[in-house]
């Protein structure tokens, strides 16, 4: 199929797309962002064409015929097509059957060829490059969804990511958020071989074009689910609309949901010199940290601030109704499921230290170095400005997410003199000068650390390309609060924290 059918294809397909240009040129001459022009006869016979030209490219590529179910609804009766599972760049095909608007970033329309034809559909763009371009892309949703149906249906993929579609995991709420009618949109691919998934791990995108097209027939249903309008609650709340949509599409899609998201995937991927374990505490952290609507707050400067303030503690417990204050939050079911994470039940408090660090981790997974200054800084002495090996663990731990960790072998090699205590510059220099000390000093003598999700592949978005049967393979333990491993277990307080004490004293 290499040296026969792939090359024809391919010719085939870039001829299309380079068919589709001049036609997608014209009609995006003269166009404004801010109003949609009269549709007048010479524009709709350009969007016909060009819905001619791009079937003719997906027929070309093996996807010879499309199963469609349901009806798509009208812009009036629903603005929003809320399309999921999202695992390929082939999800494309709904759009260019309807050339509905979609949710892009800015960079894309700069791309030579792609660019034209993607500004034809009329996108919603977001910039990286403007701190404030996720508030304007609410808003530009909103004012297209509440224009009674003048602009063209947005298609959005509410996933945020690709995923195998083992099952649907968190949807971000920009979908939600205009609190307008939508229509769920479920796709699925029924081939009996999967070359069609692209996720974080497994093939790339070239290898997942070239196995696509070396297969003589290329299965594709798209099917619409009935209009779901919202309930006055779910107006107010577009997380629990969300929530309730998917709900629909995981009972149509046959498949199971998960609170896992984008985000939690970024974090348990993330890379650094500390990979976190399959079952660290940390996602269920990060999960309760977005519900209580504290990461979006948490920029380097709070961090920053969290952390001068918790080392005025000098290590002083706080009780829930004390972490609420230090929180300025009202105490709810979320901040106790959060306030147990870090409990020492013995004693029903907490120390925010703890927490400090384990937001740092989940607002910057990949800024491993940063958490531990911040770390460092919030334990050191005022007089040396140095942590004891009691205390390096506490920090360990939590960035790890994990109950308990021995570190009395790294503390040797951070301390040949034997001190007892270490500086961050002396931890920095050992960082600089060994690399993968966590893999050698960590992961070799902890067995809880042994599991990473860098070689298990324990979440939904990051299974083999033929493996869509999967499902979460792992899941965090349960414990006695009935939440997962605490960063807590008897934390300083335990016997092994006091036996280091003695022995530095």
């Amino acid at each position: 199929m290499t040296v026969t059918i792939f090359p024809i294809r391919l010719i085939i397909v870039a001829f299309m797309m380079l068919l589709a240009w001049p036609f997608a040129f014209l009609a995006s001459m003269g166009r404004s962002e801010a109003v949609v022009e009269p549709q007048c006869l010479w524009r709709r016979v350009v969007d016909l064409l060009l819905k001619v030209i791009m079937r003719l490219m997906w027929f070309a590529g093996g996807f010879h015929w499309v199963k469609v179910k349901g009806r798509k609804a009208l812009p009036t009766e629903a603005p929003i097509l809320t399309l999921a599972p999202h695992s390929s760049y082939f999800d494309a095909i709904p759009v260019t059957m309807t050339m509905a608007s979609i949710v892009m970033k800015a960079e894309s329309k700069d791309i030579p060829l792609w660019g034209t034809l993607i500004k034809f559909i009329r996108p919603v763009f977001v910039s990286r490059l403007d701190p404030d371009s996720r508030r304007k892309t609410v808003e530009e949703i909103k004012r297209r969804a509440c224009s009674g149906g003048e602009w063209p249906q947005i298609m959005i993929f509410p996933e945020g990511t690709c995923t195998n579609r083992s099952c649907l995991i968190t949807f971000k709420p920009g979908a939600f958020i205009p609190a307008v009618p939508v229509q769920p949109v479920v796709i699925r691919y029924p081939n009996r071989m999967d070359t069609i998934t692209w996720t974080w791990q497994g093939p790339g995108a070239f290898e997942i074009l070239w196995l696509t097209l070396c297969r003589l027939h290329n299965e594709f249903e798209i099917e619409y689910l009935p209009i779901y309008t919202p309930s006055e609650e779910e107006k107010g709340n577009p997380a629990l609309f969300a929530n309730n949509v998917r709900r629909i599409m995981a009972k149509a899609l046959r498949v199971p949901t998960t609170d896992y998201s984008f985000d939690d995937c970024q974090l348990a991927m993330a890379e650094g010199q500390l990979r976190l374990p399959v079952d660290t505490c940390l996602l269920e952290f990060a999960k309760l940290v977005r519900r209580l609507g504290l990461k979006t707050k948490s920029t380097e400067q709070v961090l920053q601030d969290y952390g001068r303030r918790a080392r005025k503690l000098e290590g002083q417990k706080l009780s829930l109704e004390d972490f609420a204050l230090h929180l300025d939050m009202p105490v709810s079911d979320m901040l106790r499921e959060t306030f147990a994470l870090f409990s020492e039940h013995e004693y029903n408090t907490m120390d925010i230290r703890e927490y400090v660090i384990a937001l740092s981790v989940a607002c910057r997974p990949a800024k491993s170095l940063e958490t531990l200054k911040l770390a460092f800084m919030m334990f050191e002495a005022e007089q040396d400005g140095a942590i004891t090996e009691a205390e390096l663990a506490v920090i360990l731990k939590t960035a790890l997410g994990v109950a308990e960790l021995s570190v009395s072998r790294l503390f040797v090699a951070l301390d040949p003199t034997d001190t007892g205590k270490i500086t961050f510059d002396t931890f920095r220099r050992f960082m600089d000068q060994q690399p993968d000390f966590a893999e050698d000093y960590l992961y070799a003598d902890n067995e809880v650390l042994h599991s990473c999700p860098h070689y298990s592949r324990h979440l939904a978005v990051k299974t083999s390309l033929f493996s869509t049967a999967s499902r979460l393979a792992t899941a965090p333990l349960k414990m006695a609060n009935g939440i997962c491993p605490k960063f807590s277990s008897k934390d300083h307080s335990s016997d092994y924290t006091a036996g280091l004490l003695k022995k530095h004293n």
